[in-house]
């Protein structure tokens, strides 16, 4: 094993050296397939002119206006090459009136489709479906994602330059409907100009077509987009070109209230059954065509679905991704500073303590949007009541980015927790009196989103406290066809607190004295990735992916370092095949422990696993996939399973089972333990506004079964009732109840 691993660290030792040749090689194949947007707007452009008569939304197309208008064609891949043209075309025709922008796509096809589920906001791309990428600002940098699917299920999205994926957090109201035929599928589709916010004196909006092709696991877009980049890229977006100014966009208010009623009952907290009703509202105010304010009172979020629980063999807290979605919306403004493990702002601190619990939130308010074509602002205001040992708090964000050059950024921020302490308890717990952080950001992204580069400051304010109180970091990225690489150092002091966000090496868990103690580090973190594109065969790509993380303590002294290594086959029928080996070298700061057993003791560790993977093709029926990971782990032994099998009856069902088993075996004195994790879900979809969807989870390392079950009646547009039980046990003793739920939820939204 020594001179295995040896040998491995070696490798990593001239990785370096690869990477470089590598650059070389990729960058020479990717200028033999080079895609240049400079002149898009000029090449793809469609006309759009206003219609002749009244458009209907059936998806008939039977209309003057659709018969008259010259559709744009000719769609390329984008995945899993943009070597090709579609293998299936698809039409798209836009036209307008007075209040809405009409669109209409024809795709042509069989009459099989791939549907993963009916359910609203659906992931476009896992399913058979076309959507429209507008840019009304012509920005090249952010924009408005619609999707429809066969069956109608909508799906829209902001997208953000900053964004990597979507995350489908906005909702407005907008109409379609579609039709099925044996050889083609059609969508109507019409958006309310005052859904969207644009400016009457742009004459030239940005515009692209996609559509997700699932039975040819194929993605396709009316522009021309590399196969490294998102098909909603809106740096290769066409023209749409209006025939007059775009009419000017109306007075646009939306008030959604909502009331809530329920029993509960808390054991855990020897608490009697009893019986809850609220009531609050949020609403939407269009100030401007290009700025929204956001208001919510007493708002609540119990039809959240909980969060997805985890096996933590980490030393530190796990990230949970935020769920609610008035902190979803827009979230781009205030969450994208800093990098994944180091963020300022963290949405979860606003109204959720550290387990997740909900601290009452009276109301807020938020107005973000541009104010000019370069200029993004966001200023949101929360205030918290409170709630056993919390005291009440105020949350301030105030956000502004700039664009500059044509795509690229700079951006600052100001972020402010205020805690309304009495005099006995701001001398007890000075750091509880505030926290605030303040800082800025540029983010470079050439024309053609190949090389970027990055950098931020930011400090945090705390009572008494003047040092180690800062972050910053930068870094820089390249990003072509078959090779990609980045390189990112960031730096964090002992005394640098988020208390309006998250950290996530900061505080460091010492297991014999069963506290928390803080400690600053600084760290490099390079990844490389290169592919391979066969044009024959069954095989999509192979991918070989290389990470190295270095982390030391501020005073310069080693901490750890992290070398992966994964080589990826990615089938042309969407099945996945990876392995993988991680050498690992850590310096324990404090005692840790994974078991029952004597922590681990501070000591400098070296070990080694290896993993495999495998998950089958996604758009069967019948989906499984299994995973596995052995080797060292700290002084023991790692034995890691995973397994999920996913039953799909389309377009209404899904059912599912993930497991997750890890053995960790020690010296003796040390321990062992077993973790166990199995989540059963089950999601019957029985039309396009009724869904039920159920969620089991046993984790033996949280002790907690967790049952929730939502069932949700969309009974008009964006208007829904909840009914939502949840159940949570101890497993040791087991099945002993610790609080359990039943919630109503009625909203109703309202256009004035």
């Amino acid at each position: 094993m020594s001179v295995f691993c040896s040998a491995f660290n070696l490798f990593f030792m001239k990785r370096l050296l690869i990477i470089i040749v590598l650059y070389y090689c990729c960058d020479y194949a990717a200028a033999q397939s080079v895609v240049d947007n400079t002149n898009y707007q000029q090449t793809y452009k469609v006309l759009i002119k206003k219609a002749q008569d009244a458009i209907k939304i059936d998806g008939e197309l039977n209309e003057q206006s659709w018969k008259s208008a010259l559709p744009v064609k000719n769609f390329w891949q984008n995945f899993p090459a943009d070597t090709a043209a579609a293998a299936k075309d698809t039409e798209a025709m836009v036209t307008y009136d007075a209040e809405n922008i009409y669109f209409a796509l024809i795709s042509h096809d069989t009459n099989y489709y791939v549907v993963q589920s009916l359910k609203r906001d659906i992931n476009p791309g896992q399913s058979d479906g076309v959507g429209i990428l507008l840019d009304p600002l012509n920005s090249r940098t952010n924009g408005f994602f619609f999707a429809v699917n066969p069956y109608n299920v909508q799906t829209e999205d902001l997208i953000t330059t900053n964004l990597d994926d979507l995350n489908f957090s906005w909702d407005n109201k907008w109409f379609s409907q579609t039709k099925r035929y044996a050889d083609k599928w059609i969508v109507e589709i019409a958006i309310p100009f005052k859904t969207l916010r644009y400016s009457a004196n742009v004459a030239v909006w940005g515009i692209n077509f996609a559509r997700s092709n699932m039975k040819k696991n194929e993605q396709s877009t009316w522009t021309k987009i590399p196969v490294n980049l998102n098909f909603f890229d809106f740096g290769y977006t066409g023209a749409l070109v209006w025939d007059a100014p775009p009419p000017t966009p109306k007075n646009n208010i939306s008030f959604i209230p909502y009331s809530t009623g329920g029993i509960s009952l808390n054991k855990e907290n020897n608490e009697k059954l009893k019986t809850n009703f609220n009531a609050g509202f949020d609403a939407k105010v269009a100030l401007s065509s290009k700025l929204n304010l956001d208001l919510t009172v007493n708002p609540d979020f119990s039809q959240v679905e909980v969060d997805k629980q985890v096996t933590n063999l980490t030393r530190f807290n796990i990230f949970f991704p935020e769920r609610r979605t008035f902190f979803l919306e827009n979230a781009d403004l205030y969450a994208n500073y800093g990098i994944p493990p180091i963020r300022p702002f963290y949405s979860r601190t606003i109204g959720l303590d550290k387990n997740g619990r909900r601290i009452p939130i009276i109301g807020g308010a938020r107005l973000t949007g541009s104010i000019d074509d370069k200029t993004r602002i966001g200023v949101m205001n929360m205030q918290t009541a409170k709630k056993g040992d919390y005291a009440a708090q105020n949350y301030t964000a105030i956000s502004a980015s700039r664009r500059f050059l044509k795509r690229s950024v700079v951006k600052a921020y100001y972020f402010g927790r205020e805690g309304f302490l009495n005099d006995v308890e701001k001398k007890n717990n000075p750091l509880d009196r505030y926290g605030r952080n303040a800082g800025t950001e540029f983010a470079y992204i050439s024309n053609d989103n190949k090389w970027n580069a990055w950098g931020g400051y930011h400090k945090s304010f705390k009572h008494g406290i003047t040092k180690q109180d800062n972050y910053f970091n930068g870094g820089a990225g390249y990003n072509s066809r078959t090779f990609s690489t980045f390189f990112d150092y960031d730096y964090v002091g002992v005394n640098y607190y988020t208390d309006m966000g998250f950290v996530q090496r900061i505080d460091n868990y010492d297991a014999l004295r069963d506290t928390s103690i803080r400690a600053g580090f600084q760290f490099i973190y390079n990844n490389a990735r290169y592919k391979i594109l066969p044009k024959k065969g069954k095989i999509n790509s192979h991918e070989f992916e290389s990470e190295t993380f270095m982390v030391w303590n501020t005073n310069g002294s080693f901490n750890e370092r992290n070398n992966d290594f994964t080589y990826t086959i990615n089938f042309k029928n969407t099945a996945a095949f990876s392995a993988g080996a991680s050498n690992v070298d850590v310096s324990l700061l404090f005692p840790i422990s994974f078991t029952d057993g004597t922590p681990l003791p501070v000591n400098r560790y070296k070990y080694t696993f290896y993993k495999l993977k495998y998950n089958s093709d996604n758009r069967k029926r019948f989906v499984f996939g299994a995973g596995t990971a052995n080797g060292s782990f700290y002084n023991g032994t790692l034995r890691q399973f995973t397994a999920s099998v996913k039953y799909r009856v389309q377009p209404w069902g899904n059912f599912s089972v993930e497991f997750e088993n890890n053995e960790l075996t020690f010296p003796s004195v040390y321990g062992k333990a077993s973790l166990f994790l199995i989540s059963p879900r089950a999601e019957i979809n029985f039309s396009n506004s009724i869904f039920w969807t159920t969620f089991f989870q046993y984790n033996t390392q949280a002790e907690n079964i967790n049952i929730n079950s939502r069932l949700q009646w969309r009974y008009k547009p964006m208007s829904d009732l909840f009914v939502v039980y949840t159940d949570n046990y101890f497993n040791s003793p087991f099945l002993k109840n610790k609080n359990r739920a039943l919630v109503f939820k009625l909203n109703y939204w309202l256009n004035m």
